[in-house]
This record gives C-alpha cells, structure tokens and sequence, in this order.
C-alpha cells in the first residue's frame, strides 16, 4: 500500500499541507538588527484581501472525495473560495491560488494550488501527463519560487554576510537598479510534489532548503522532502519506466536514516540528534 507524506494521526492535528487559518510560523530564530531597509515583498507576505500505475497496489480507483475525511480535502476552500483566507491566500491568478502553509516544514512554505477541476483531483503523475497543464503549472510555480526567494531574503538577509554590501547599499539609498548584487535566495527553494501526496488536491510545495521548524516533528516530515519521495516539478513528465512511480521504492524512501540536507552527515534512526543539528546547520546556513 501506498504510504502518504505523514501518519494520518499526525495530519488530523498537524496537516503540513493545509493552509489553516492560523499565520504559519516563518520567523527566523534570531530578530534581525533595527534597520529600516527597502523591501518589495514585506507587504506582499503579509495577509491580504489516478494515481501511478507501475505497482498493483497503485491500480486502485480514486476514491470519491464524498467519502474522504475533511482534513483530506481540505485544499479545495483554497481553491473555490481564496477571498475568504486572506491571511493565508498571497496570490490569485486563473490558473492557480498560492497559499502559506499552515505546518510548515522550513523557514518558508509555500502551496501552489491549480484550480482546474480537471486537474486539481488527479494524483500529479496523471495531471502532470497533460503537457499543457504542466507548462502552465512550471510556469506559475517558477513565479512562485520568486515570491519564496524574496520572502526568505527578508528573514535571512540582515544576517547573511553574502547580502551585506547589497543592505548597506540599500540603506544609502542607492536607486533600486545600481545595487550590487546579493545572495541569490532562488537556488535556495525547491519546488516538487510527493510522490504519494497526503491531501486529495494537487498542490506543489514551494519551500526553502533548510528544513527549519518546529512543525518538523517525525521521519516522514523530514524524509518526504529529503529523499527521492519529493519529486521536482521540472522532472515531469515522468518516464514510464521512472523508479520514482513505483509505491515499493517510494514507501522505502519514507522509511530510510536520516541525511542532512546541507553537510550530508548520516543520523540513522535518531531524530532528535538530527533535529538538533538542523538548528546548527540554520544558524551556519544563514550567514553565508
């Protein structure tokens, strides 16, 4: 059987992919230094108005969504009524809805959510398998990213020796156009689906790498998004013979030892030990 992201125990309280009406915690663990500086997307962060076919086990109908648990559905308010979440809703275009993530797994977390009906209540491998739908929904996630990128250089910038020049140039106030450049926030966010998604709509995570929360609290959370069972939306269409559709492959990649994401140091099986040197590996991440 396929295994979802996270233990349905876990996601009745602490769904990472629903957007709750609750403001995501996407703090750093420092305050930044007292400096007023320039910044395009402050305001822009804050509110405002199927399945694989290579394993038998994977064969299996969709179930109706009538009879999914609400928590399993819950992305669809997102997508059929974004003006009634304007805490959590940043972006409507007609394609798509971009959302913070209510449980998120790193420092920013964001939802890409298609609103095609076509589309939104298939498994990504199906949905992904129309080209055109694909090309729309690379295009609005590459935008996206963008969005993430600025949001994780308010955070990190004030600490970050690579941004210096360009934040004192901005608090001489140097013409937008004339800074220098500064540390490229995009190569720091990743957008991919998992291979076995744990809510019943399509939706790709837009997220930093850093792997920093206090909503990071097992070995799915972690391994969902730092093993093969995260798939990059630039990977699609997948090939039929693609080891990342087979459900044997992708439940053992939920249940392998943990990697650090940045020094790639090997813990096995002890979270804790890991979680604790994620901290570390944040606090050295951020100041470069």
């Amino acid at each position: 059987m396929a295994e979802a992201a996270e233990d349905r125990e876990d996601l009745v309280e602490d769904s990472p992919d629903v957007a709750h009406d609750r403001d995501p915690q996407t703090s750093t663990s420092q305050t930044a230094p007292d400096k007023k500086k320039r910044n395009a997307f402050a305001e822009l962060m804050s509110p405002k108005l199927k399945a694989p076919k290579s394993d038998a086990s994977d064969k299996k109908p969709r179930r109706s969504l009538k009879s999914l648990s609400p928590w399993k559905g819950a992305l669809l308010d997102y997508i059929k009524h974004p003006e009634r979440f304007p805490n959590e809703v940043l972006r409507v275009t007609p394609n798509t809805v971009l959302v913070k993530d209510g449980f998120p797994k790193a420092t920013v977390h964001l939802l890409l959510l298609p609103r095609s009906p076509k589309h939104y209540d298939l498994h990504p491998h199906e949905s992904f398998k129309d080209l055109e739908f694909l090309a729309m929904m690379k295009e609005e996630a590459a935008s996206a990213a963008k969005i993430a990128a600025a949001e994780l250089g308010r955070q990190l910038s004030p600490f970050s020796a690579t941004s210096k020049a360009r934040n004192d140039a901005m608090d001489a106030g140097v013409p937008y156009d004339e800074l220098p450049p500064g540390r490229d926030y995009l190569s720091d966010i990743r957008i991919g689906i998992h291979a076995h998604p744990s809510m019943a709509h399509l939706h790709v995570h837009i997220i930093s790498r850093d792997m920093h929360s206090d909503r990071l609290k097992h070995r799915k959370h972690y391994n969902s998004f730092n093993t093969s069972f995260f798939i990059p939306v630039a990977d699609y269409p997948l090939a039929e013979d693609d080891e990342r559709l087979r459900t044997s492959f992708q439940n053992a990649n939920l249940s392998k030892d943990f990697v650090c994401w940045r020094c790639k140091k090997v813990f096995g099986n002890r979270f804790a030990e890991l979680k604790h040197h994620l901290d570390e590996e944040f606090e050295s991440w951020k100041k470069e």
